[in-house]
């Protein structure tokens, strides 16, 4: 099995006030259906409102993130599922739910594996 990652931008969602909650219940659902059929790892997206930080090796903690990661943002969804069309799939209907495009990739192998 390969963890894959289904992802948009939040700029993405173009939606009205009165969409937004019709987007946020049929994509609640398909996350649903993929902890039913058991492929579910994660579903989330980032708090926008919660400014990133780096952490350092020794702890430290400075504001802000890296400059090329400044529009990291949206929603994310991690799935384990045996093959790549099988990815297709589930990310085809998450861009349905959230009528948007969605990015999907591949995870690298576990290292603990």
């Amino acid at each position: 099995m390969t963890n894959y990652l289904i992802s948009f931008p939040s700029e993405a969602m173009m939606l009205s006030e009165a969409e937004l909650s019709e987007v946020v219940e049929t994509s609640h659902a398909v996350v649903r259906d993929m902890r039913d059929a058991g492929v579910l790892v994660f579903a989330g997206g980032i708090d926008e409102s919660t400014p990133p930080v780096r952490v350092a090796a020794d702890a430290a903690v400075t504001p802000g993130t890296y400059p090329q990661t400044v529009g990291f943002n949206g929603g994310f969804t991690v799935i384990d599922v045996p093959n790549r069309e099988e990815a297709v799939e589930w990310a085809a209907r998450v861009a349905a739910a959230c009528r948007c495009d969605q990015e999907l990739r591949a995870f690298g192998e576990d290292a603990l594996d």
